[in-house]
């Protein structure tokens, strides 16, 4: 799942480029995120940097990921390496 502090017309739109078919929330709070999850927030321009989490069985963050430009974002091929190695461990 993803969630966005963009308008629900824009997360669609992003939804529909990259062809999602997950879940995304939109409409969030950027202030609340940052200051909840620790998401980089540009007080300037007002926006949240890209933030991503790897949730485990029991609802904690298994892995965080930090991102102030467009480099070192979770992608689908590394989250389900990872996913699989930890779940094997278990």
């Amino acid at each position: 799942m993803a969630a966005s502090v963009d308008s629900r017309e824009y997360a669609q739109k992003t939804a529909n480029r990259y062809k999602l078919s997950f879940e995304i929330g939109y409409g969030l709070n950027a202030r609340e995120i940052s200051a909840s999850t620790g998401a980089f927030y540009d007080k300037k321009d007002g926006f949240l940097h890209a933030t991503g989490f790897i949730i485990n069985p029991e609802g904690k963050i298994a892995n965080g990921v930090y991102s102030t430009l467009s480099l070192g974002r979770l992608v689908p091929k590394d989250c389900f390496g990872f996913i699989d190695y930890y779940s094997k461990k278990a």
